[in-house]
């Protein structure tokens, strides 16, 4: 689609890759679903084998500068884990499918998350909270360069200094599209 990734960034602009999950199972997603009508945002590795999917609007997405984060080069959208089919019923919008594997950085004291990689292509997919909150919930990012250009251009870009300070910096109008070349 000509221009989706050029121009400002628009507050709202409606996803063309974010469809509805049928809840049968089946892999398939449309544009409408009236059984559950929910809109979900798809993001998968190079071999297609494992993906991730969001339900509703991702919201901005951070770039972090962290020594593992600019290493993998990774654009973050953040929730809570979904139950194990994916669905929100375990009190968040993120669930991971296919086979993966983890990796959990050592050396800085006791690890907080692991990262989560497809085994055959090594495509990075999200990382996980490795503690449940008190709220019973698991946090998740799930990286969306893993989705299709289109369907997250248009998301503003906020900066967390992971580095040096730990806080969150200024946004400065940059989105998606203004980070994919």
């Amino acid at each position: 689609m000509p221009g989706v990734l050029s121009g400002p960034c628009p507050r709202i602009l409606p996803a063309l890759e974010i469809r509805a999950h049928r809840p049968d199972n089946t892999g398939a997603f449309d544009d409408h679903d009236e059984t559950r009508g929910v809109q979900m945002l798809i993001g998968r590795c190079l071999c297609e084998a494992a993906h991730w999917t969001m339900e509703g609007d991702p919201g901005p997405v951070t770039a972090c500068n962290c020594s593992l984060c600019r290493r993998y080069g990774a654009l973050w959208a953040y929730d809570y884990e979904a139950d194990g089919e994916g669905r929100g019923d375990g009190g968040g919008r993120i669930g991971l499918h296919g086979p993966t594997r983890a990796f959990t950085r050592r050396g800085s004291g006791t690890p907080s998350l692991e990262i989560r990689f497809c085994p055959t292509c090594a495509c990075v997919l999200c990382w996980r909270g490795l503690q449940v909150g008190q709220d019973g919930r698991r946090r998740m990012a799930v990286n969306v360069r893993l989705a299709p250009p289109e369907a997250v251009a248009h998301l503003p870009i906020d900066h967390f200094d992971g580095l040096d300070t730990f806080d969150d910096l200024p946004r400065d109008g940059r989105c998606v599209r203004d980070l994919w070349f």
